[in-house]
């Protein structure tokens, strides 16, 4: 059965980030793209002009509607877009029975705690970070970058939660990015040479949904990090080249389907 992947993220009317992103993400890499869309942003390269707030009940029904029918192998979250929204999102699923087992687990949960956009636009208040804490608590996986990462208390007090945590060293100066894997098994690291680019808008988002389509697709937790960090770097190196600022990447790759370029080198 072809992977179920539930996207609980805000809408980027540049293509390049958010319900977007993860679309492209989830489709190219073999999985069936749902979504439950929690803010609605005017947004292109230079930044975010605008953005409208979907009511938490209606944020609820699009989940409620997809887990009911389609069924969902894997989650991901993304802007939650307030506070109430994202405690009700986690109370929902705190409670949601029919979430499956697999292997001792609960269904996966990968939450990108969306703060700060590319182009430095804030997407979430301080009331909507402090709610971050439920959302953690059921999270199989945080993926912060390194701002998000001290907003949130540092790797001590999200594993305290009890998810793993992917810290994303794209921040981090240097040549290189160093990506960890933070588990109570121990750390894993990915080093790649850093892909110098100002179309590297979604990445974030990007990660999240080809790792919750590998753990859709059955795939162990640091198999479907290393697939997608290969597609993110793959995307970076193929962006089309689009808008004056903060571009977005090439998800499309050039070719079809993914599978033909995942045992391929990325180019630096």
């Amino acid at each position: 059965m072809t992977a179920r992947v539930l996207i609980i993220a805000g809408s980027d009317s540049g293509g390049g980030a958010g319900i977007q992103a993860d679309i492209k993400t989830v489709t190219m890499l073999g999985g069936h793209a749902m979504t439950a869309v929690t803010a609605i942003t005017a947004q292109n390269t230079l930044g975010v002009q605008a953005v409208h707030q979907i009511p938490t009940e209606i944020v609820l029904a699009q989940i409620d509607s997809v887990v009911s029918d389609i069924g969902v192998d894997a989650i991901k979250i993304g802007m939650i877009g307030s506070a109430e929204t994202a405690n009700a999102v986690a109370e929902y699923l705190e409670r949601f029975s029919p979430l499956p087992e697999r292997e001792g687990s609960r269904l996966p949960i990968i939450f990108d705690p969306v703060m700060i956009a590319t182009s430095g636009s804030v997407l979430a208040d301080a009331a909507t970070i402090a709610a971050f804490t439920r959302l953690m608590r059921i999270a199989t996986l945080v993926t912060p970058n390194l701002p998000e990462l001290a907003a949130l208390g540092g790797e001590t007090a999200i594993r305290a939660l009890g998810p793993a945590v992917l810290i994303k060293g794209g921040h981090a100066e240097g040549p290189s990015v160093i990506d960890r894997l933070v588990t109570d098994a121990g750390e894993t690291r990915w080093t790649n040479p850093r892909i110098e680019t100002r179309h590297a808008h979604g990445t974030g988002c990007t990660l999240a949904s080809g790792i919750a389509t590998g753990l859709a697709q059955g795939l162990p937790l640091d198999a479907a990090i290393e697939r997608a960090i290969a597609f993110v770097r793959a995307a970076l190196a193929n962006a089309p080249g689009l808008g004056a600022g903060h571009g977005p990447m090439g998800h499309a790759l050039g070719t079809s389907p993914f599978d033909q370029l995942k045992d391929r080198q990325c180019p630096a």
